[in-house]
């Protein structure tokens, strides 16, 4: 199973990589490290989460299984920066793409639902410091939809509670952005047949 998952994020990448480069402007502003250079930013939810302890569940054994699998899809897509929450299902499903990566995931920590807005304004700032480069955000089924729309693409479906396995691929450069929507790891065990 995991070589075809492998394929589709070598299409992904491939499509993402073409639509940054053909939104850089002449000058290469990748080389010149301004704010406008083409970035590929790649966005997940955790994976699957246990159901205890309640206040700040870890990975059930497939999750960490599926952790590993992005590990493995991530490995030559060149990331140079990871970003995750302080929560530990969102550290443990990057732990392997960081130890893999040689990189120390940077954390931007998510308050109370009220504080929202200020977290996903902190994620936007975060990704904008790193132009240029590739990022992945690991995040939260309530983080991931409104990050993507701040980031200057439209919002897309809500990520719903039995949903681990969307990934979001968003080339940007300059004032645009394109979005790509693939799937990793093993299906999810979802209850719900509208479930995305």
């Amino acid at each position: 199973m995991l070589i075809p998952i492998i394929r589709v994020f070598a299409s992904v990448f491939y499509f993402a990589a073409v639509l940054a480069t053909a939104c850089l402007p002449a000058s290469n502003a990748v080389a010149q490290g301004s704010s406008s250079a083409a970035s590929l930013v790649i966005l997940v939810r955790h994976a699957d989460k246990a159901p205890s302890p309640t206040d700040d569940p870890g990975l059930t054994p497939a999750g960490l299984e599926r952790a590993r699998i992005l590990a493995t899809a991530l490995r030559d897509a060149a990331v140079s920066t990871i970003i995750t929450t302080q929560y530990r299902r969102t550290r443990e499903t990057a732990q392997p793409l960081a130890d893999q990566q040689r990189i120390t995931p940077e954390i931007v920590s998510v308050g109370s639902p009220a504080e929202l807005g200020l977290h996903i304004a902190a994620l936007v700032a975060t990704v904008r410091r790193h132009a240029g480069e590739t990022i992945v955000v690991v995040g939260h089924s309530n983080t991931i939809p409104p990050l993507i729309a701040a980031l200057g693409e439209p919002s897309v479906t809500d990520i719903c509670e039995a949903s681990y396995g969307r990934l979001f691929v968003l080339a940007s450069a300059m004032d645009s952005a394109r979005l790509v929507e693939a799937r990793y790891g093993a299906p999810d065990p979802s209850p719900w047949p509208d479930c995305r």
